[in-house]
């Protein structure tokens, strides 16, 4: 079995103890037990412990979401359609373990995981809007990333205690705090709000007009980041 096999199996199998013992050394040792792997091996996959399993987390859910996304009609959707779907798609993925997410977000609370908790932020948000076909690379590239946490992240907090039936009340709310983005974004006067509101074709039609030039690629394999000489 591969590394990356074996990596899988552990993160697979510490779910299971992660919401009795929370992100620790001792589910990662519980789950290497369940794989029947060493101790010291489970340590050696995963050097930054608790920690490095925590991204695998967060990894695992974004590629998840990715892949539900690539499945649907992306081309007829607007854009904030397309953000609200990654939104939904990202909580669908770790639906299945909602008290490793409650437990996730203690643990990135304490003061000495909080960078380890925007970066695992950053990238979901970042998937999401290259997946909505975002291609900003001036202030609306920080802009809408940062709008989008603040979405992202109150609709995780919500849907967290959420007991509505298919999570009926998390949708309702996601689609009330997207609606209170566009209204500030409008405010902001970044063009924000009203590229949320343009259908994909439309958009791709104002990025070949102004001469932009190049395909757009299949958003799982984008850069992750704006351009080099790009403004902040």
């Amino acid at each position: 079995m591969t590394d990356e096999k074996q990596r899988h199996a552990l993160l697979d199998a510490a779910l299971r103890h992660v919401p009795f013992d929370g992100w620790t050394w001792i589910a990662l040792d519980a789950a290497a037990r369940d794989c029947g792997i060493e101790a010291a091996e489970a340590r050696r996959l995963f050097p930054g412990g608790p920690a490095e399993l925590v991204r695998g987390f967060s990894d695992e859910a974004d590629r998840r979401m990715l892949a539900d996304l690539e499945r649907l009609d992306l081309a007829s959707m607007k854009v904030r359609e397309k953000v609200a779907a990654g939104v939904r798609l990202r909580l669908e993925a770790i639906a299945a373990h909602r008290e490793a997410a409650r437990r996730a977000l203690s643990f990135l609370a304490l003061p000495q995981n909080a960078a380890l908790g925007l970066r695992c932020l950053y990238r979901t948000v970042d998937a999401i809007w290259y997946a909505a076909g975002d291609t900003a690379t001036d202030y609306n590239f920080y802009t809408k990333r940062a709008l989008l946490a603040g979405v992202y992240s109150s609709t995780l907090l919500y849907w967290l205690n959420d007991k509505s039936e298919d999570y009926a009340g998390t949708w309702s709310f996601l689609d009330r705090r997207i609606s209170e983005v566009l209204k500030v974004a409008g405010r902001l006067g970044k063009g924000v709000g009203a590229a949320m509101n343009l259908p994909d074709r439309v958009l791709g039609s104002l990025t070949a007009a102004a001469g932009s030039g190049s395909p757009r690629m299949p958003f799982a394999r984008r850069r992750r980041g704006p351009r080099r000489g790009a403004r902040a």
